[in-house]
């Protein structure tokens, strides 16, 4: 079985976020994708099944769990299939969030994905409230994640967070996000934390960009926006804001193609 994994939002190997990719004629036994996940130990993994009237069907594994929401390991997989496997864009994922479309361009690829908007948030939990004894400028979530803006860029940088509270929020996750200075590159930067799930800071995270640059468009009046996320690894995002949907771009590279045995696998299934 033939198991790739990508550096995705990233222009050279060793950075942004890695995601390994399966492309699988059918789907294997749950139990079996989990372990592989575990096996892989990165935020995510996605297994992939042609449809047989189009597109493909796509899920998204991290060590502990499967998602219902990933961006990174999304482009991911469509540079496995136009980089190595002869497709072309556009192609279409069919998944629990909807179908997300990639189209490639100059300098790498453009995730379509489904407008998720700030939803009202009365009250932090006390796991998040205790990493920010000062207060925060504005808390908000959407289905997955409770998001907060920080008092500019350098407090998102130098945030400290303690993982263990985090993790006590179990699979939703903390975003801390802050507008850059005058003169810097990014609109915003950001960083993300799902202990909970198996993932202590993720490198660099397409899918909160689907609330996150509805958010941003607001405060700063504009429609397009770039965004930095400033964890170890590092990733730049392009975002657009559609309509009812958003616009997330970015390169991706391969840092490694692999065969996995998997002797013994009968164990996983049903």
């Amino acid at each position: 079985m033939i198991m790739y994994q990508v550096d995705a939002f990233a222009e050279e190997v060793l950075s942004g976020n890695p995601a390994a990719v399966l492309l699988l004629p059918d789907w294997l036994d749950e139990a079996l994708m989990q372990a592989i996940a575990r096996e892989n130990n990165l935020a995510e993994t996605a297994f992939a099944v042609a449809r047989a009237e189009g597109g493909w069907e796509l899920r998204w594994f991290t060590p502990t769990q499967e998602v219902d929401f990933c961006g990174h390991a999304t482009l991911a997989t469509a540079h496995v299939l136009i980089a190595h496997e002869g497709q072309a864009a556009p192609l279409s994922f069919h998944t629990r969030v909807g179908v997300l479309h990639v189209t490639q361009g100059p300098s790498g690829y453009r995730l379509d994905l489904p407008r998720l908007d700030p939803e009202p948030l009365d009250a932090l939990p006390a796991e998040v409230a205790a990493q920010f004894p000062g207060g925060v400028i504005a808390a908000f979530r959407n289905f997955e994640n409770v998001f907060v803006e920080l008092e500019g860029a350098d407090r998102v940088r130098d945030f400290v967070p303690d993982l263990a509270a985090i993790a006590g929020l179990g699979p939703v996750g903390l975003v801390v996000t802050g507008r850059e200075g005058p003169g810097g590159r990014a609109d915003f930067v950001l960083r993300y934390f799902v202990p909970g799930a198996g993932i202590p800071e993720d490198p660099v995270t397409g899918s909160i960009h689907a609330t996150l640059t509805p958010y941003w468009a607001a405060r700063l009046g504009r429609s397009r926006l770039t965004a930095y996320q400033a964890s170890a690894r590092g990733g730049w995002l392009d975002c657009e804001l559609t309509g009812t949907r958003v616009m997330v771009a970015g390169a991706a590279v391969t840092f490694m193609k692999a065969e996995i045995s998997l002797p013994g696998a009968e164990r996983f299934r049903a």
